[in-house]
This record gives structure tokens, sequence and C-alpha cells, in this order.
């Protein structure tokens, strides 16, 4: 009890501050104070009794409602601590408690720690982190973006938001930093300087590709390896001290590192204690001795081994060796070490354990000793270092005594031995260690100037154990050091705020702990005396502990134990330490025998050069890197030349002095690391064990030095927001908050306060007073209105029961009278009842006997006739079974008979039939002659049936046909009067009659198959159909997400081409300068389009994506777009049955494609004629080109000879005249070709008539040997074709009508053309109306020379038809150039026609030909020399403003880079094509590069690119893109270029550009969001204010913080940057396409910032926050964009305002929150709960069982383990096609763009 009532912090001024207004004389009822426990350290408790000054005990009630009397007096406990207001409890900042003591911050730690899992904690500058034993979600990429930029206290407490302070500092101040991290073992330094150091490596990462930061990260792995252990405390404790310097350049980019290490524990290679292990490194390569590379080493498991298996455990719960060992090698690798360095540091690991195996052997004398012969482990030692075996199994059992006359050898006892053997291996270890630090350093070494560094230095803490030794020894020495200057640099730091603040500043005395340091360093201290003893030949540990007491003995901080001659006692800043002085000598000498080391240096292996010491092997740890400039305070003490060799202790406090140097030349930042129990419970916190290290650490000093002050601090504004209800009305008007604030503070003490420049400063306690005095004028006005409204309440309720009872009286008596009516009127109802009733009971029972006696007769004589009727049925039954029987008997007996009759007469037949086949056979074989002669008699009536019908279908043609027909009937006759007998013919013809029958029965029932078909199959259809549906409908939002996840990996991939682009541009840069331009980095090439491909290939339904256009996303989504979602799931359903049918449809073509070759070579013959009909046309186009040439020649002569109008006149009658003469000229021609057709018509009837002509004969002859009755199965054969002839007629004549009927419509049409056109010419001038015509006419002859030229002279077949199309195709091409030259020379003849009237004089025709009329022939395209491309780029894309062209047309730089990559397609120039469209896109880039933070201009560009891409694709001529055009659009598509590589870059270019534009928005929005999202009022005098810890008081950006930002800033960029878009002419879709995603980045800043600050996770916030957000909301739908997906994406942040409102006490309550909080995780919700902060004393907080029953019931749920949402995360872009309607051809260019050089077309 009483080492726990001696508390550092207890003292006069604790006591002067731990009452209200600092009374002493009284402590008031119910007031909480703390009072010492022996188990909890500090335990709460309530006074139940007033007390009064001097009484000697004070009436306490425990939390467990037991009562306590707690003496007071001197001579018993001191007046307890009073307790924090619950509303401070849990507070980020310790010093922002008003009352400062140690149970305060006890508690608090403890609260924070086990109810709200927070591990970090600030207390002032320091930073308090309580291992939790547990992997936590806090330290991913997304909270280091979090806490990047932000201020130290705007954020909750993090080793990140130090790590943060430390890099702005530097960028700030140029000045070095250091983050001191310390704690006993166990306690978590290591892993916060490791995420310390992955902070710098993620925000200073290199500039360039060396990687330093990965380098940085890999030491770690290497270092615990061979640095760290396990121990009983940790089971990755670092063994020995470190401090990592990270370069960065003028940039602030990392570019190296530099190591230093201090004492190394070497003692732990040969000895663990138990439970212990030794470095990691030792066990990694055991559980990897398996591997083949490892062989030779001649491992095994680390349990055979003596240096490994002290500590009786070989593993760590949780670590797999085998794994870490592959992460230290691959470190290895990373790091630049090769396989032969690392099998040579492997080697030398396995050497050092076989050396601990190796067995030394006592004499009989036992002075001397020797090692076994054929010792393996002592071979294996020797083969792997390369030494000589039997040297080494010398000088490992003796040493060498030198004198100054001679040498000896001596032997040594076991004991000596074996302690020489240790030695040297751990001389070998650290030499080892030593190797592998100056090689990272060698590997994180930059050859570039380090502009600044910063600092991380990972010791060990304050250590006391039951025996203590040198290695504690040195660790508290440097603790005592590190705690000196913490204390100078807080005491520093609290001054300089007074200062600032002006603040009159009084010394206030602090903690030195200089005497102890005294006594360690100085001179004839510890230290120095134990070097002097190590001199001494035969110097003892009890003769240098004998020193100590002689000298030191006077010194307050230096005791001598009362039972021990050889310890002593150390009384350091922490506490006392007992020290055991053996083993100091040894230890600080470091000895190893020099023989041993002699034959380490004759090593023939390569791992000589890593044992073998160096000159700089002792001063490689302990100078500073030659970059760093670092000024020490004090001289470094000079180490006498006498001195040969420096001991351990003189090199400790050597590389001491200069790390102090370096830190003292540096800005610190501090990390005091606790651990909160020793059996490594995750958050499990012992009081005893935080509270011996909080003292141990300095953060208690840290307290009492900023208590001993104005502890607590608050900004003017903030101290009148929160405490304004103390002021009165009058106070309030005041417009200077500063004065308002002094006249409600001048009823206090002024020595409590004091009143700086931009803060009021307090003592200790007074924010708590005035929070009491909050409290009571929030509690008075709380009764106040209690007392009105209860008041009011009971006049509501007297009115209302005085008019109840008023209506109930009147009620009441109304009710009595219509009672007393009622019985009346019951009574008279009761005696009419009474008669009915007895009437009707009397009528019932007559009624029921008169049925019952019916009844009985009914059933009665039913029964009687079912009785008679059963007999009868009985006996017809019978009767009817007997006639059965009998008809059945009967039936059997006569089919047996038949049955053998007719097996009888089979039987007879047979043998009948038998005998008649083999005598027709016999009559077969002799009448052989006979068949010859009736040889092709069937053929024969075939031929005659089919001229019958034939002249019968003729007869309508003429009467010949008719003649012919006689002649055939009468023939008939004479064929059947020859005949003999006359009954087979007509036989023959009822056969025929009937088959005909038949044939018809056959149609009818295959009609109506054909219709049951049909229905079947459209019923099957529609089953399909709604299958397929439905399965489209489900598999519609699966192929939607993988198409958004391709998208998305799509997307994400171009964003690393881009970085990378933009990384190798920044390389380049650097190497070459701004002297050349950057390259061209993407030269796609194009292709041509095929002249000859049909159009056909576009006329399936489905439009089809060229294999050139699979990479573009864009094209591809469009195409599933205008297809529709159901019909192309549909496809994908039937994929595989159409896949089926498209072999089937492969062979079928291969059969056509073998029939197509066939018949090409048959109708060779008969396409002879068109081929003279094409020669005679192309004879005829010259003719009329000839004629124009004349016609020419005779107009420019008129024109020379004649200047008068009538003379021009006449020359364009004459041009009228011969293109006359012309026309009739084609008439005649006209005619010719319907002459020839109707030849060529006449000689194929001829020759189809040939073919079928049948050769009559003799009739007399077709009924020789009576074969005409043979003939019967042929006429049914003719009976089928005639009917599939009829049929094929049918179809014939129906494709006839039809082709009239289209050939209706077609003149029709041209007719209505004509017409136009003729209205058109009428009102035109007479100059346009000759040209018209003539352009007329010659399209008129061209199209009427392509349609005779596709008119067949027969009807041919499909293959003809094709045939004669290929052949008109190459005739309309030339006939098209010849038209494009005719054309061309007739412009410019007309141009020169005005040109010579001009000439004569006539002004009139001048102005008349200047009459823009060429606007009429524009095509919409631009033309440009190849030179000016250059200047082109530059006007139109390097030096374009977007308000150069805000006022045209959007998007009109887009659509003149089209036109003139139109114009490049028109005249067929690839080159040009590829140049413009490359340094397009290379001009667009390097724009967006120079103004990578200008959003304007990179909305124009990204509008400008998507717009050029859509023109592609318009124009393109892809039917898929063509739907939405007009007829003048499709005239402009590309002609002879497929450009479907550059829509690709310029989709991959547009993606880019929307990325810069997403990225420069956020970057705009970054500061605004968290300001006007959760800081600013928007529903003033909502937000309370708390009170604020050092480290809001005291930001590293005080004064320099931008300013703060509303809710109407917010919105006002946000709309801002939509008419941006809007104006520059950017899709809508792609524009709401950034407005959900700029929603989603407010979202994610604002959560991400709600989870990691307390301060504004309160009710007040939640309100504020919800009304914010409703805000942005009606601005979505103000602008229409409320569906464009952005609601959804802050859902997160709605349901996390909904939240912070709602109740949360119930199980009901956590049933709501889980029902509401759907877009939110559970770390989420929990972390929000935890933060939750109650503003007042009248909220509560969230009780531990509430959170922990919203864990039970959201375990179920499988959300992603995240905390922090993603903030660098986009979303796929989708750019849909929108075509433009706007025609080219209209398109105006400003004047202002200087683009003369351009050339209308």
């Amino acid at each position: 009890m009483g080492n726990i009532l001696s508390l550092s912090c207890v003292d006069v001024f604790d006591l002067q501050h731990c009452f209200f207004r600092g009374n002493l004389s009284c402590l008031d009822f119910y007031t909480r104070v703390w009072i010492p426990d022996p188990e909890d350290v500090w335990r709460a408790a309530e006074i139940i009794k007033d007390y009064k000054e001097g009484e000697p005990i004070l009436y306490l009630k425990l939390e467990d409602e037991t009562p306590l009397e707690y003496r007071i007096g001197p001579k018993d406990n001191a007046l307890p601590f009073l307790r924090n207001p619950d509303i401070l409890v849990g507070e980020n900042d310790l010093t922002a408690l008003s009352y400062l003591h140690e149970p305060a911050v006890l508690h608090n730690l403890k609260v924070r720690f086990t109810e709200s899992n927070h591990i970090y904690t600030y207390c002032g500058i320091v930073l308090v982190a309580i291992n939790p034993y547990e992997q936590l979600q806090i330290y991913g990429e997304e909270v280091i973006n979090a806490y990047s930029g932000q201020n130290m206290g705007d954020m909750d407490p993090h080793i990140f938001a130090v790590a943060e302070e430390a890099y702005k500092q530097m960028a700030r101040d140029e000045r070095n930093q250091s983050i001191i991290v310390s704690g006993e073992s166990g306690a978590g330094k290591t892993v916060s300087a490791k995420y310390a150091m992955r902070f710098f490596a993620t925000v200073g990462g290199s500039a360039n590709d060396t990687n330093v930061e990965e380098k940085v990260l890999a030491s770690s792995p290497i270092m615990e390896a061979i640095g760290n252990a396990k121990t009983t405390r940790n089971d990755n404790s670092s063994r020995f001290g470190k401090y990592i310097q990270i370069g960065f350049d003028r940039s602030y980019h990392i570019i190296g590192a530099n190591m230093r290490t201090y004492l190394l524990e070497k003692s732990r290679v040969v000895f663990q204690a138990e439970d212990e292990r030794n470095y990691h490194i030792f066990y990694q390569l055991c559980a990897s001795a398996s591997l083949p590379e490892f062989k030779d080493l001649a491992l095994t498991s680390a349990e055979d081994f003596i240096f490994t298996s002290q500590g009786e455990n070989i593993f760590i719960e949780g670590v797999n060796d085998a794994e870490d060992f592959e992460k230290t090698r691959e470190a290895f690798t990373l790091l630049g070490v090769n396989d032969s360095n690392q099998s040579s540091i492997f080697r030398i690991i396995a050497s050092i354990l076989h050396l601990g195996n190796v067995e030394i052997c006592s004499e009989r004398d036992g002075d001397s000793c020797h090692i076994l012969k054929n010792d393996p482990h002592l071979a294996h030692f020797c083969q792997l270092l390369g030494v000589e075996l039997e040297q080494m199994e010398h000088w490992l059992c003796h040493r060498k005594l030198v004198t100054t006359s001679e040498t000896y050898v001596k032997n040594m006892s076991r004991k000596q031995a074996a302690n020489a053997r240790d030695a040297l291996a751990k001389h070998i270890y650290a030499h080892m260690f030593d190797w592998i630090v100056e090689y990272v350093n060698k590997s994180l070494h930059t050859s570039s100037k380090q502009h600044s560094f910063i600092g991380v230095l990972d010791i060990y803490g304050f250590e006391t154990f039951e025996i203590n030794s040198f290695e504690q020894f040195c660790i508290n020495y440097a603790n005592e050091k590190l705690q000196q200057q913490f204390n100078q640099h807080v005491f520093k730091l609290e001054q300089e705020e007074y200062m600032k603040e002006q603040i009159p500043w009084t010394l206030i005395d602090f903690y030195d702990n200089q005497p102890c340091i005294d006594v360690i360093e100085a001179k004839l201290g510890i230290l120095d005396l134990l070097d002097e003893e190590c001199k001494v030949p035969k110097g003892t540990d009890q003769n240098w502990c004998q020193k100590l007491f002689d000298r030191l003995s006077s010194s307050v901080h230096f005791q001598k134990p009362r039972m021990s001659n050889t310890s002593f006692i150390v009384i350091h800043f922490a506490d006392k330490v007992e020290y055991q002085c053996d083993g100091f000598l040894e230890k600080n000498r470091d000895t190893v025998y020099e023989e041993q080391i002699n034959i380490l240096k004759a090593s023939k292996v390569r791992e000589n050069n890593i044992l073998t010491p160096r000159a700089q092997y002792h001063s490689h740890n302990n100078t500073p890197s030659s970059r760093v400039n670092v000024r020490a305070s004090k001289p470094t003490p000079k180490v006498p030349n006498k001195e040969h060799r420096k001991t351990v202790g003189h090199q400790f406090r050597s590389s001491l002095q200069l790390l102090m140097e370096t830190l003292n030349a540096t800005t610190p930042h501090y990390v005091r690391c606790i651990k909160p129990n020793d059996e490594k419970e995750a958050f499990s916190f012992e009081s005893r064990r935080a509270v011996q290290q909080l003292r141990a650490c300095g953060v208690l000093e840290t307290i009492r030095i900023s208590a001993a002050g104005y502890p607590s601090r608050w900004t003017y504004p903030d101290f009148f927001n929160r405490y304004r209800v103390l002021m009165k009305k009058s106070d309030m008007t005041i417009g200077d908050k500063k004065l308002v604030c002094r006249n409600l503070l001048e009823t206090l003490d002024p020595d409590k306060f004091q009143f700086g420049k931009t803060k009021i400063f307090f003592r200790a306690g007074q924010v708590a007073y005035l929070e009491k005095l909050r409290a009571d004028k929030f509690r008075s006005a709380c009764i106040k209105i209690q007392k009105t409204v209860r008041g009011w309440l009971q006049r509501v309720r007297y009115q209302k029961i005085r008019k109840s009872a008023i209506n109930l009286q009147r009620y009441g008596r109304g009710y009595m009278a219509r009672r007393y009516a009622e019985q009346l009127r019951l009574t008279r109802a009761a005696l009419i009842f009474q008669k009915q009733y007895r009437m009707v009971r009397e009528r019932r029972d007559y009624l029921r006997v008169r049925q019952a006696v019916v009844t009985i007769q009914a059933f009665t004589r039913g029964t009687l006739t079912r009785r008679i009727f059963q007999e009868f049925l009985l006996h017809h039954k019978a009767m009817m079974i007997q006639k059965h029987v009998r008809g059945w008997l009967t039936r059997r007996k006569f089919r047996r008979a038949r049955n053998a009759a007719i097996t009888i007469q089979c039987a007879y037949r047979r043998m009948r039939a038998k005998r008649e086949l083999k005598q027709l056979k016999i009559e077969a074989r002799s009448a052989q002659h006979l068949k010859k002669l009736n040889t092709g008699m069937e053929n024969k009536i075939v031929q005659l049936q089919r001229k019958m019908d034939d002249q019968v279908q003729s007869k309508i043609h003429g009467s010949t046909h008719v003649v012919e027909v006689n002649k055939l009937q009468k023939e008939l006759e004479m064929m059947r009067s020859r005949q003999g007998d006359g009954s087979q013919l007509t036989s023959l013809q009822d056969e025929l009659e009937k088959l005909r029958a038949e044939l018809q029965e056959a149609h009818t029932h295959m009609k109506k198959l054909e219709e049951k078909h049909s229905n079947e199959k459209m019923g099957l259809e529609q089953v399909r159909y709604q299958s397929l549906k439905g399965s489209a409908s489900q598999s519609v939002g699966r192929v939607q997400a993988e198409l958004d996840e391709e998208r998305q990996r799509y997307q994400n991939l171009l964003r690393e081409f881009s970085r990378l682009e933009q990384r190798y541009d920044n390389l380049q840069e650097m190497s070459n300068g701004s002297l050349s331009p950057p390259t061209l980095q993407f030269q796609p090439g194009h292709k041509r389009n095929n002249s000859t491909q049909s159009s056909l290939e576009s006329d399936s339904n489905y439009p089809s994506i060229s294999t050139s256009e699979l990479g573009d996303t864009d094209d591809a989504i469009q195409v599933v777009e205008e297809m529709g979602v159901e019909k192309a799931a549909m496809d994908i359903g039937v994929f595989m049955k159409l896949q089926k049918r498209v072999r089937e449809l492969e062979q079928e073509r291969k059969r056509l494609q073998v029939n197509l070759e066939k018949m090409e070579d048959q109708v060779n013959c008969k396409v002879g004629p068109c081929l003279s009909l094409r020669q005679e046309l192309e004879s005829e186009n010259k003719k009329l080109k000839n004629d124009l040439n004349e016609l020419r020649k005779a107009i420019a002569d008129r024109a020379s000879q004649n200047s008068s109008s009538n003379e021009l006149q006449d020359g364009y009658n004459l041009l009228l005249g011969q293109l006359k003469a012309a026309n009739e000229e084609l008439e005649v021609r006209k005619e010719e070709v319907l002459i020839l057709r109707t030849e060529i018509v006449s000689a194929a009837h001829q020759k189809e008539e040939t073919t079928n002509q049948i050769v009559t004969s003799d009739w007399g002859y077709l009924n020789e040997d009576g074969e005409l009755g043979l003939a019967y199965q042929g006429l049914k054969q003719v009976a089928r074709l005639l009917e599939a002839q009829l049929q094929s007629q049918a179809r014939k004549h129906e494709d006839e009508l039809a082709a009239f009927n289209t050939q209706i419509e077609l003149l029709k049409d041209d007719i209505e053309k004509k017409q136009e056109m003729l209205n058109h010419t009428m009102s035109l001038s007479p100059e346009a109306q000759v040209e018209y015509s003539v352009q007329q006419e010659i399209t008129r002859l061209t199209n009427d020379n392509l349609v005779r030229t596709l008119q067949p002279p027969t009807p041919y077949t499909l293959i003809h038809i094709i045939i004669l199309f290929i052949m008109s195709q190459k005739l309309v091409e030339k006939l098209e150039k010849n038209e494009r030259k005719l054309k061309k020379q007739l412009r410019i003849y007309m141009k020169k026609v005005p040109d010579m009237e001009g000439e004569r004089a006539k002004p009139q025709l001048t102005r008349q030909v200047t009459v823009q009329r060429r606007e009429k022939d524009f095509e919409g395209m631009l033309e440009y020399y190849k030179e000016d491309e250059a200047l082109l780029v530059k006007t139109l894309i390097t030096d374009m403003k977007p308000n150069a062209v805000s006022a045209t047309v959007p998007c009109l730089p887009a659509y003149i880079l089209f036109m003139c990559i139109r114009h490049a397609d028109y005249i067929n120039d690839d080159q040009k094509v590829h140049s413009l469209l490359t340094s397009t896109i290379n001009a667009i880039k390097k724009v967006l590069k120079k103004n990578n933070n200008d959003f304007e201009m990179t909305s124009f560009w990204l509008a400008n690119t998507s717009r050029l891409l859509h023109c592609l694709k318009q124009y393109s001529g892809d039917e898929a893109f063509m739907t939405q055009n007009t007829a003048k659009q499709n005239e402009h598509c590309l002609k002879n270029f497929d450009l479907a590589e550059y829509r690709q870059v310029l989709s991959d270019l547009s993606i880019q550009i929307y990325q810069q534009l997403i990225k420069v928005a956020e970057h705009m929005m970054q500061p605004m969001i968290v300001s006007a999202m959760l800081e600013s009022e928007s529903i003033p005098s909502l937000a309370g204010v708390k009170p604020m810890g050092y480290r809001n008081r005291s930001s590293s950006m005080d004064g320099e913080g931008p300013g703060s930002y509303t809710l109407e800033a917010l919105i006002r960029q946000l709309g801002q940057f939509h008419s941006v878009m809007g104006e520059h002419g950017l899709d809508p879709e792609i524009a709401g396409q950034v407005i959900r995603q700029l929603f989603y980045s407010i979202n994610a800043v604002t959560l991400n910032n709600l989870l990691l600050r307390k301060d504004v996770c309160s009710w007040s916030t939640g309100m504020q926050l919800r009304y914010n957000i409703s805000q942005m909301e009606e601005w979505l739908r103000g602008k229409n964009l409320h569906q464009s997906g952005a609601v959804v994406n802050i859902e997160p942040v709605i349901q996390a305002a909904q939240l912070l409102q709602v109740k949360k006490k119930t199980s009901q309550d956590a049933e709501a929150i889980c029902s509401l909080c759907t877009s939110l995780t559970m770390q989420q919700i929990v972390k929000i709960l935890n933060l939750y902060t109650p503003l007042n004393e009248f909220e509560e907080r969230v009780t531990v069982s509430f959170i922990r029953n919203i864990q039970n019931r959201l375990q179920d749920r499988n959300d992603v383990p995240m905390l922090l949402v993603d903030t660098k995360h986009t979303f796929p872009v989708l750019f849909p096609y929108t075509p433009s309607a706007l025609s080219l051809e209209t398109l105006h260019i400003p004047a202002n763009l200087s683009l003369d050089f351009l050339t209308r077309v």
C-alpha cells in the first residue's frame, strides 16, 4: 500500500486543484473520487456524507454499494483524487481531462482499451499505444490515405497520425524529424516502428522505378529474423536497438535509408532461459533443412542442437518457421543479396549450431580437457567454415600466453574451454549480424543528394528482472538519456505555447535525471570504473563492485544492498533496480582468443569475408550517413589514445551519445508502447502492469508538467459555443466574442484562468467547474420547463375531468329514462312473445308427429320394393352370363375349325406356287428375245404423255397446238381400234382416276399435316421463347455484373498503363530535358475496306461486330444496347443450336459451291450476249465523252470569239442541242437493246422446244405384245410430275405479278422524283438550270446503262444473277469515275465562263457569279496541305482555349478534325489519315499533361475526344451505328479506310481523360468535404463543443490550414462542375457518371472521417449530416440527376447519420439498427457505436452489452472485413454511343480560329 501511495504526481499542487473553486474546506455529497487499492491500483468511490476540513474520516460508498470509512491525515492517507465528469471519460487526448492525475489517466486508457477497443491515445505530444495482442484491420492502405494530409488533432489517435505529423513538419519546416518508439519487451515497439515506415513508404514513395520504399520495408523481416527472439514476455522481442534514417529528396520522395544498431544481445546465441528461444533465423533454417540446397549443412530438427533447445520449446504458437524463412530469403533477394552470399550466411548459422554441439571432455586432473576423436559436429563446423580440423580442435582446448620473453601454450579446463567455445560462437554471430546490417545499408544507400530525413528509433524500454546484469544496465542507461531528452522537449514545447499566447511564464519545476546519468557516465562513474577494472590484469567483478561502494556511496541515486556485497542498486527515474556484478567484466571485455580468430582468418572459403573483422567494423554503426548534417549540442568526449581496444560499455556510450546528438538535432515525436498484461490475452487490461509502464515511460511526467500550469485551453469561438448558456442576454448582443468571454469569467477567481491571444487558459479543474455550472443551468432550465409543463398538464386534466363529469350526468339521466321506457316495451312484448311461442310449440308438436308417420310408411314401402328389384336383377345377370359363355364357346370352336382349314389351304397353295414358279422360270429363259424388243417402252409412254401435256398447255398460244392434239387423239383412237381387248385400257384409265383421287387426298392430308406441324411449331417456339425469356431475365444480372467486372479490369489496366506512360514521360524529361519532343507512343495501323464487298453482309437481323473491334468495349456495349438485353440473352441461350445449324449450312454451302462451278461452265455460252452488250455500252460511254469534249471546245471557241451575252446564250443553246442529240442516240441504243433481248428470248424458247421435242413414231408399235398394260406405273409418276409443274407455274405467275406491281411502284416513285426535280429546276437561275440538267442527264444515262446491264435476256438462276451483278459492279465503278471526271471538267468550264465575262467589264455578271452556290455542293469535308498539319494541330489542340469556341457548336474541334479525316479518306491518302490521327492523339495527351489540374480543360477535351470517337463510329459505314443517321449523313460515311483500331485508341484515351477528370475534381473537392459535411453548422446552434486536448490546441498547422467550407460551397462546386461539362457538350450520360463518382468520393471521405473521429460521432452531428445529405439530394433532383445512381453511393453515410440518431438501449433498438444499416459493415457499425460521444450529461453512452448484442446479431452477415471505404475506387466508365444530328455540310467555322488554310470541299 505504501508503494502505491508514493506517487510522483501527488504533491501540494495536486491537492489544490482537486476541488471545485479550490475550496479545501468541504467535499459535497455525491462527489465521486478515486482511492488507492492494492489490486486495481485505484478504485472508484462516492462520498455519502459531507466532509468538513479537519475531519479524520471520509465516508465513502464503493461501486458495489459497499460502505467504506476512509481515514485522512498526515500519517494516514491524503485527500483522494476527484473523478472527471462522465462526458470526459474516453477522451482521445488525456490532456483534455479536467482533472489530470494518475487514476484519471489509467481509467481513461482502460475504458478506451477494453470497452471501445481503441489502442491509441494521445497524452500531449506522446502517443500511447497499448498492445491488443490481436490483428486489427486499421493498418490498410485506405487508412493510410485517410490520415495522409490530415492534421494530427483532427483524426483519432493513430501511429499514422504521428507519422503524418513528422512528414508534414519535415516538408513545412525543412527540419529533420525523429519518431522515438519505446516500451518494454512485448509492448509492440517493433510493430509500431514497422507501421510508421510503411506509412512513409506509401506516402513518400520513390519518384522513379528504384522501389526504395519496398527495400526499406524488406529490411524488416531480415532484421527480425537475425535480431528478434521469443522471450517470456514477447514472442517476437527485439534483442537489439535500431535507428533507421529514411532519406528524402527535395520533392520529399524516399531516396534511401540507413540503419544503426545498438547492443545486440549476443549471450542469447549460447543461452536461453526456460520457455525462450534463440534468434528466429536458427529455427527457420532448421525447419527448412530438408530442402535440396541445404543438404550439405547437415542440419536436423532444432531440438537436436544445444544452442536452440535450452528453452525446452522450439515452437511458437501460430508461427510457421518454414514460411517465415521463405519471406526472409525473398527479402534478401529484394535487397540484392545474391545466392552465394545467402548461402554463406546460412553456412555460418549452421556452423554455429554445430559448434554448440561440440562435446568437450575433461581430463582426470581437471585442469585440461580434450575433444572426442571424430566428433561429427566439429567436422561439420570446420567443413562449413573451411578451417583446419586439427588446429581448431587444438585451440578449442588450449590458449596461448604471451610474455615479454616467452610464449606459453596453456591447457584450459572444461569450463574454460566451454566459455571459449561460446565466446567464439557469439563472436561469429555478431560479425555476421554486423555484415548483414552493413549490406542492408549498402543496398539502401543512394547516390542522390539527401535533403532531409525522418528517423525511426526502435529501442528497448526500461527493464527490471529478478536478476539484472550488464545488458539491463545498458538498456536502463539508454532510457535515462532518452527520458532526459523527453523531459526537456516537453518543457520546451509548453514554454513555447505560453510565449506564443503572451501569457506570463513562471518556471515550473520538473524532474531532471541528470544526477542519475552522472552516476553512470561521469568521470569515475560506473562505466568509467568498469573500464578501469577491465584493464587490470587480475581484475574481478568483486573488486569492481567494492570500488563502486567506495566512490559512489555518497550519491542519492546509488545504494548498497543490505544483504549482498556483489550487487548494487541504481535509483532510476522509473524504479530502483538491483544489478548483479557477476559477469560485468567479462561482458564488457567481450574477449575472444586470438588463436581462434586467426584460424577463422585462414579460412579458404568466401565466408571468411563475412567473419573477418574490418577496420570500420566498430564505426559503421556509429557514423551517420554522409548526406545527413547533424549538429551536436555538446562536443563528443574524445577517447584517450592509450586505449588499444574499446570495451563494450565504451562503444555503447559513444553510440548513445551520437544518437542523442542526432535526436537533439531533429524534431522528436514520441510513441510509448504499453503491455496490458503478461498472459498475452487480447484486450485484457491489468492496471498494476499498466501503471508501472506509465510511470516508467514518462507519460505521467508529461501530465504533471502540463498540470503545473494551465492544462485546459479553449479557443474563444469554441468557448463561446459551449458556455453561452451561462451568459447574459445583454452579452449575447455583443459582436466581440473575446469580450463576451471575459465578461463571463469575471465571476471566477482571476488566478484560475488567463486570456491569451487566441485561447483561454484554465487551471486544472476549472473546466469541470464550468461544466458543473453549465449542467446546473440546464438543470434549472429543465426544472422550470417541467414546472410549467406539469401545471399546464394538470389544468388541462382538471378541465377534461369537469367536462367529463357533466357529460356523464347528462348521459346517466337520459339512460335511466330510456331504461324505464324500454322496460314498458319489454313487458308488452313479453306477452306477445308468450302467446306466439305457445302456438308455435303446439304446431311444431303436431307437425313432428305427422312427419314421423309419413317417414315410417315411406321407408317400409321402399324396403319391399328394393327386395323385389334385387331378385329380378339376380335372374337377369344369370341369363347374361349364360348368353356370353355360350357365345364364347361357339366362337372358339369356329376359330379352331377355320384356322385348320386355312392352314391346309396355305400348304396346298404353296405347293402349287412352287410348281408355277418353276414353270415361269423355264418360260423366261425361252422368251429372252421378246424382252429385248420391248426395251424402252415405258420411256416412250412417259415421253408421249409429256408431249400431250405440253400441247394441251400450248393450246392457248395458237391453233397449231389444237391440230396436234386432234392428230394425237385420232392416232389414239386408231390404236384403240387395233387393240384386241379394250377392257384393259378401260381398267387402266379407271386406275388412273383412282390414282388421281388418291393424289388429291394425299394433298389434302399433307396440307392438314403441314397446318398441324406449323401449329405445333408455333407452340414449341412460344414455349421455348417463354423459357428463354425466363432464363434471360435471370442471366441478365449475372451478365451485367460480369460485364462491369470486365470493364473495371480493363479500365484499371488502362489506368495502370497511363500511370506507367506518365512515369516514362517523366523519366524521359528528366534525362533529355525539354529539348526533344516526346515520341509517338502509339501508332496503330489501319486497313482498307474491300471495294467489292457486298452490302448483303449487313442484311442479317442482328448487327455483327468485326474482328478489329473486338477490343472496343464501347462498341460492343452499344451493340448489346441496340439489340436489347433480353434479345442478347436469348441469343446466348440458343447459341448451341445455332452452332449446329451453322455446321449444316456450311456443308450446304460447300455443296452449292460445287454446283456453282458446274453451272458456271454451262452458262458461259449464255453470257456471251451480255459481254457484247457491255462492250457496246462502253463504246457508247466513250462516244458520249467525245461528244462532251467537242461540246466543251465549241463553247470555248464561241466564248473566245464573241463577248456578248447573246453569244453566251447561243453557247448554252448549242450545249442543250447536243445533249438532245445524245438523248436521241441513246433512245436508238435502247431500241437496239430491246431487239437484242427479244432475239435472245426467242432463241432460248426455240432451244427449249427443241430439247422437249418428241420424235413421233408409229402408234401401232405401242400396242405390240400387249406392253401398253405395263405402263400404268409410269402414269403414276407422270401424275406427280404434272402436279409439280402446275405448282411451279402458279408460283411463277405470282412472282411475275409481284414484279409488275413493283415496277408500277418504281415508276410512280420515278414520276414523283422527276416532278420534284422539275420544280427544283424551275426555281434555279438559268446558269444553274443548265448545270443541274447536265448533271441529271449524265446520272440518268449512267443509271439506264446500269439497269440494262443488270437485265438478263433470259430468266437466269440466282448464280447467273450473282455473276451479272459482279460484272455490273465493275462497270458501275468505271462509269462513276467517268462521271466524276466529266463533272469536274464541266465545273471548271462553268467557272471559266464568268471569269472571261468579268474581263469584259460586266460588274453585274461579276456580282452574279459571286453568289455562294458552292455551298449547295459542299460535301462536309475540309482539305488541307500536308505541310499545314502541324499548324492545324497547334491551332485546334495545343493552343485551343475552351472559351474561344464557347459561343459556337459544342465539340467544334472534334467536328473539324473529323472533316479533315474525311477528306483524307476521300482522296484515299492513308499516310495523311495515319499522320493526322496520330498527331491528334499525341497533342491531346500533351495538352492534358500540361493542364493536369485544370478541370475545364480536361472536361473540354473529354467532350471533344468522345465526340470524335462517336463521329468515327457514326460515319464508319457499319450498319450498327447508322440506324439513326439521315440519308445525307449516310452519304458522308468513310469510303476507303476502316479506322476501328483508332476507335479503340480514342476509346482508351477517353477513359484516361475521364480518370484524370475524376482525379482533378476529387482533388478540388477534397478539402471541402469534411468541413462541409461534418463541421459546418448548416443548422445553427445545433452542434456542441467538447473540451479539447493538446493536439487540438497546438496543431502542426495552426494558422496555416484552409478556411472552413460550408455545404453551400460544396454544392456550388458540384454545380460548377456540372455546368462546365454541359457547356462543353459532354454527353449527359458521362456527366451523370462523373457526378456519381464524385458522390462516391464524398461518401467515402465523409464516412472514413466519421469512423476515425470521436468528436463528430454524436447525435447533433447525425442531425447535421442528415440535413446536408437532404440538401444534396435536392440538388440532384434539381439537376435531373437523381437517376444517375449518385444517391445509392451515399447510402452508407445516410445510414451512419441515422445510426447516430436512433435509440441505443434495448434489444428492440438493436434489431432496428441491424435492419436499418444494411449498407454498413459490422465493423463500421460497431466502430460508430464505440465512438458515439454524448455532448452533454443528458445523453448516455452506448453500453458495452448493447454493442455485444449488435455484434451477435450481425455475425451471420457475410460482410467484407472492411472498416474504411476505399477512397481510390473508381467505377468503370461507359461511353454510350450518341450520334450527332448535325449535318457536316452546314458547319460554320469561326474566323477567330484562324483556319484560313482549310478549304471546304
